[in-house]
Formats: C-alpha cells, sequence, structure tokens
C-alpha cells in the first residue's frame, strides 16, 4: 500500500489497537514497533506485551514506559503554573497527557528507524490533532497512519466481525454491547464520553465514576491539608516531601474520598462539533485551588492580572494540540519567571466536594503587609489622603464625557 517500512504503534493493548496492529499487517505489510505508555491510568500494562507477543511483535519491537513522573513534573505541574482552564471548567487532563505521548512515539521511531508512526484517535476527535501537531513539530518528514481515517471499519458491528476473523481475543462486555463509557485515565484524570452520555440532558450515572465517591457520600467530617510550593509547584504534602507524580497522586486520593473534581462539560472540539464529556480530577482541582492562593500573597498584583490575561490563550494552545509551538514556548518561559517568588504554604480544607482555602503563608515572598493593610491604626505607615488624587485622575475622562452630555441635551 506504501513504502512504509517501519511502524511505531501508539498501543494500548485493548480491543481497538489490537485491531489496528493486524489492520497495518493486512495493509501495509510493515514490521510493526508497539509503545505502551504507563501514565498513572491504574491499569496493568504487562498483558499489553503478552498480547504484541501473540500477535508476533518481536520481544525487541515492545517498548512500555514508565512516564508517570515525566508527565507529572515536566507537562502537568508547568501547565498548573499557569493556573490553566479550558472554557471556564475543563482542566485538559486528556490534552496535556498527548505532547509526551507524541513525544515518545518520535523518540522510538529514532531510536528503531521508523519511518512512521501510527494512532489509534478518530477522525471526529481532537487528539488526532494532538498526536500529529506534536510529532511533525518533532520530527517534519514523519510519516503518521490514522486508520479511522482510512479503514471502513466504522461501526461497531464491523470492528468486532473484523477482530473475530482475524482471531482477536474479544472480552464478554464487547459481545454483550460494550462497556457504556469511552474512557481515557492518566494520573491527572478520567474522562467519560459516549454511550448515555451522548444525550447532554441525561444525569452521569452514578456507577460511572471511579475515582470519587459522590459529595453526598463523602465524610462528614472536614479533612486539612497543607500543600509547600517552591517555584510554583508542590514539592511536600502535610510537610512529607515526596516526588511528583507521588504528590499527585496522593491528591487524587484524598480528593476523591471526598467527592471532589467531578466535572459534566459540553466542550468546543478542535474540529467544529461539541461533544459531552465527563471528568474526575480530584488531585488538580485541589492543586489549581492551592496554587492560586499561594499566588495571591506573592505575585505582583500586575503581574498576576497579566497571567490572567494570557491563561485562556495558554490553555487553548495546550487543548488544540499546540504544546510544542514557538508560541507555548515564548508563554512557558513568560509563567515560568513569574513563578520563582511562589513560594511558600497553603492550607486547603476538603469538605464534600469543595475545597475551601483555610490559610496562606510565605515565609520569604510575601507580599502581604499587614502595616498597611491593617483596619487598626497604621502609625502612619498608609496615608489615606492620597488616595482623593488618584481618584481624581482616573475620574477626569469620565467627568469630561458627563459635561459633554449635559452639554449636548
Amino acid at each position: 500500500m506504501s513504502a512504509i517500512k517501519k511502524v511505531v504503534l501508539a498501543y494500548s493493548g485493548g480491543l481497538d489497537t489490537s485491531v489496528i496492529l493486524k489492520w497495518l499487517r493486512d495493509n501495509y505489510g510493515c514490521e510493526i514497533v508497539t509503545f505502551t505508555a504507563d501514565l498513572g491510568q491504574g491499569e496493568e500494562l504487562e498483558p499489553a506485551r503478552q498480547k504484541a507477543l501473540r500477535f508476533g511483535i518481536r520481544p525487541e519491537n515492545i517498548f512500555i514506559d514508565d512516564l508517570r513522573e515525566e508527565f507529572t513534573r515536566d507537562f502537568v505541574f508547568p501547565m498548573f503554573r499557569a493556573n490553566t482552564v479550558y472554557e471556564g471548567e475543563y482542566l485538559l487532563g486528556t490534552s496535556i497527557a498527548r505532547p509526551l505521548i507524541a513525544k515518545r512515539l518520535i523518540d522510538i521511531a529514532n531510536q528503531t528507524g521508523a519511518d512512521a508512526i501510527a494512532h489509534g484517535a478518530t477522525g471526529k476527535g481532537n487528539d488526532q490533532v494532538r498526536f500529529e501537531l506534536g510529532a511533525y513539530a518533532l520530527k517534519p518528514g514523519i510519516k503518521i497512519i490514522a486508520p479511522w481515517r482510512e479503514w471502513d471499519l466504522l461501526s461497531r458491528e464491523k470492528l468486532l466481525a473484523y477482530a473475530e476473523q482475524a482471531g482477536i481475543p474479544i472480552e464478554m462486555k464487547h459481545k454483550q454491547g460494550g462497556s457504556p463509557y469511552s474512557m481515557d485515565a492518566n494520573l491527572l484524570h478520567i474522562s467519560y464520553e459516549g454511550r448515555h452520555l451522548e444525550d447532554p440532558a441525561a444525569e452521569a450515572e452514578e456507577s460511572m465514576w471511579r475515582w470519587t465517591v459522590s459529595p453526598e457520600k463523602a465524610p462528614d467530617v472536614a479533612e486539612y491539608l497543607d500543600l509547600e510550593f517552591a517555584r510554583g509547584d508542590l514539592v511536600a504534602i502535610n510537610g512529607k516531601q515526596q516526588k511528583a507524580h507521588e504528590l499527585l497522586a496522593r491528591l487524587n486520593e484524598l480528593g476523591g474520598k471526598h467527592g471532589i473534581g467531578r466535572l459534566d462539560l459540553v466542550e468546543n472540539r478542535y474540529v467544529g462539533m461539541k461533544s459531552r464529556g465527563c471528568y474526575e480530577t480530584p488531585g488538580g482541582t485541589i492543586l489549581l485551588k492551592a496554587h492560586r492562593a499561594i499566588e495571591s500573597i506573592t505575585l505582583d498584583r500586575e503581574v498576576a492580572h497579566l497571567k490572567d490575561d494570557l491563561m485562556p490563550r495558554y490553555a487553548s494552545l495546550i487543548y488544540n494540540g499546540y504544546w510544542w509551538s514557538p508560541e507555548r514556548h515564548a508563554l512557558q518561559a513568560l509563567i515560568d519567571q513569574t513563578q520563582q517568588t511562589v513560594n511558600g504554604s497553603v492550607r486547603v480544607k476538603l469538605y464534600k466536594g469543595n475545597v475551601i482555602v483555610a490559610g496562606r503563608a510565605s515565609r520569604t515572598d510575601s507580599l502581604f503587609d499587614s502595616t498597611i493593610a491593617t483596619f487598626e491604626d497604621d502609625a502612619g505607615a498608609y496615608d489615606q489622603k492620597d488616595a482623593a488624587g488618584f481618584i481624581k485622575l482616573n475620574a477626569l475622562r469620565l467627568r469630561i464625557a458627563a459635561r459633554m452630555r449635559v452639554k449636548n441635551t
């Protein structure tokens, strides 16, 4: 079908990517390398190796990589330094994982001499854009195979029939209609789409959620956490320093216990359609709240406002697959420069779906001056008469406009 000799396939070991593996053999006749990423999805990945071996993939062509620390340290944390939220609600759990997967696909292609990569993203979704923009940014001449844009297996029945004919094991849940939702999981979140959720008026079923209890069933007693930040990144929980991915996992556990981080969202996809998804992001929800709290006493007012102005643009870059773009790198450099003084601790209270800030402090970089802000006698630290001139200057244009309106009536 083409001159492609070797392809690196993003391979989960599930039904869809197993079908893709066989389809690549049938249609391209090329050597196949499989890549499976551990991003903290909480699933045993060794079965993916066994399935790849069973399908005839050579052991040296099977890559299963633990990327949890790199994912959290080099992708999640930099994103949270910007307080990134897409369309006012979405914490970009799926979006931020794709540039790392693209990077590793290209690394393996370079290592193995592959001339192409392949992925299982559909032609309707955002992931095809994120994978491919990332791949082209890192290796401009790479060839990309996207089976969902080529094959005619566009219904569940055709996919299952192809799998059965090819001798690909089909789990009983697929034979009985399949899992009720399309899911994506990593250390930052779980997303749910499809089936029951395709009716935007239908409430998500309680049995769908995996990480979080419902707020109604959360403990009746609040739990306090002390979160320590250094240069904008979380470095310790309750005084215990851990690796980045361990800290995020701990926040997920604690947030899930208290029903924190559920979201039901209709978002605007890159390809133009609206799509409903439900998300669980307990750790990210806590982290965002705490990070804004420590910034509130360590960032200059205009710097904080500039970050807020830039954040929607930054969020759109990530959502739309431009992590590896020059503009994202430029924004990241600015954001990271602002974080040099974001050092200190935040106390949060977790209670029935809520993250409540209960205090913040910085021993080194606090800009909060109680001698000026006090409602008591400030001993001359602030001259309240100064406000009169400031107000008159700022009101000048308003007064001129008002006089003109009166004059012209």
